[in-house]
């Protein structure tokens, strides 16, 4: 279904319509991610603290600014994401004795888990771009980034 059918709008331009299709179906792919992470009563933010730090793992516990900056979304308040996760044990962190307001952080073996629970959520979020060829997806991943370059 065309953006005009989905949201019964008008566009000034083909700019403006691509904005609005973009900002539509992020939002849509979105909302459908982070219903399947409720079911496992963790957040998108979470869910991204726990797969940084995943990635990261063999460099040892991970500073929060180092979180931070690898972060989909830039202005999560990343120390209360990490108290949130240190509640439910997803993560360990340990205070720097020079400086106490530094803090190592790195994922436990219960967020070890869930994330590979979750694997299931990816594979699901990998069929929303289905309908699109290997091709295709490599296309679009270009066409994002180029947006970005300003």
């Amino acid at each position: 279904m065309s953006i005009e059918e989905e949201i019964r709008g008008r566009f000034r331009n083909s700019y403006h319509k691509g904005l609005i299709n973009l900002i539509y179906t992020a939002n849509q792919m979105s909302y459908e991610f982070v219903q399947s992470l409720k079911r496992h009563c963790i957040t998108d933010q979470q869910y991204n603290v726990l797969r940084v730090l995943r990635g990261y793992r063999c460099q040892g516990p991970q500073s929060i600014g180092f979180i931070k900056e690898h972060m989909l979304d830039k202005h999560s308040d990343v120390s209360r994401i990490i108290d949130r996760l240190y509640e439910k044990e997803m993560v360990s962190r340990e205070e720097n004795p020079d400086d106490r307001r530094q803090k190592s952080v790195q994922i436990t073996e219960k967020g070890l888990g869930l994330l590979n629970e979750i694997f299931d959520c990816e594979k699901e979020s990998d069929k929303l771009l289905s309908n699109l060829s290997p091709e295709e997806i490599e296309e679009l991943n270009l066409l994002l980034d180029k947006i970005r370059m300003k």
